[in-house]
């Protein structure tokens, strides 16, 4: 595991590769806040010195992957060729994308898909509607697990000792004064999803939205993402969302996981490969 700064962290393995993740963290400094930096922004970020990441900026801008108009710095679209790898190996985004739009059309909000990584929900899939929140949202949008609804469902589908780690280390500041800020009650919340099969999430990561969400499971059954409906607190009432939107995600997420369960069955497994 890196640290921020791009850096090795300490009791890394001797097969880390120091420069690989310095040239990642540079990739990583620019962002929608900062789409555009100097050399001295990217250096400061990076916690590399200038020297270093002019080595990097270079390498990154003779491969394609980054700009420069000779005193600022940008990412080309080809960076997403580094996320595609993963995501079309997955095929998830590609097997929920009709769902979603399905789903969006019923009840007329924003839906998604999101996947589990480091603490953190990762959109991978999303149709929306309007903009409903105070921030955007976007393909490889991040946010803390513990206080979304998709997080939750995704949580609650760990393994006892995975669950367990995240609970102690996972920094539990609350986002708004209804959100869950204790590992106890977590737990517990996370034991009533599991049994629900489905999640609710009033005001606790932005006020004025709810969202819920309902699980995305593999052929043998595992938790691997979450659907996800987002609506402003104004138009359903908590009543209305158990009644009318929770059954449509639970409807949608079953049918992204039979998608899933018929397209993993037709792969041959690693073992079939092996003696084929």
């Amino acid at each position: 595991m890196t640290n921020s700064s791009g850096t090795e962290p300490t009791g890394a393995s001797t097969d880390y590769v120091q420069s690989l993740a310095r040239g990642l963290s540079v990739i990583k400094a620019f962002d929608a806040e900062n789409p555009r930096r100097t050399l001295s922004d990217v250096a400061r970020a990076t916690d590399l010195t200038r020297a270093t990441a002019r080595r990097f900026l270079l390498t990154l801008t003779e491969l394609g992957y980054v700009r420069t108009d000779g005193s600022a710095f940008w990412l080309t679209p080809r960076v997403l060729e580094l996320g595609y790898s993963y995501l079309s190996s997955l095929s998830l985004p590609e097997l929920a994308g009709p769902h979603l739009e399905a789903l969006s059309d019923q009840v007329h909000e924003s839906t998604s898909v999101s996947i589990l990584d480091n603490g953190d929900v990762v959109y991978v899939a999303r149709v929306p509607v309007r903009r409903i929140m105070t921030v955007s949202i976007t393909i490889g949008t991040r946010f803390p697990a513990f206080a979304t609804s998709m997080g939750r469902v995704l949580l609650a589908g760990l393994g006892p000792a995975d669950l367990d780690a995240y609970l102690a280390s996972v920094d539990l500041t609350p986002l708004t004064g209804r959100t869950i800020a204790t590992p106890d009650a977590l737990r517990a919340e996370l034991d009533k999803v599991r049994s629900d099969g489905f999640c609710v999430v009033d005001q606790e990561l932005e006020e004025g939205l709810r969202s819920l969400a309902a699980p995305i499971r593999d052929r043998d059954g595992t938790v691997v993402a979450a659907v996800n409906i987002s609506t402003q607190a104004a138009r359903y009432t908590t009543e209305a969302v158990y009644d009318t939107l929770v059954p449509a995600a639970v409807a949608t997420a079953d049918a992204i996981s039979a998608d899933l369960t018929r397209t993993q069955s037709q792969s041959p497994s690693p073992q079939g490969r092996k003696h084929a």
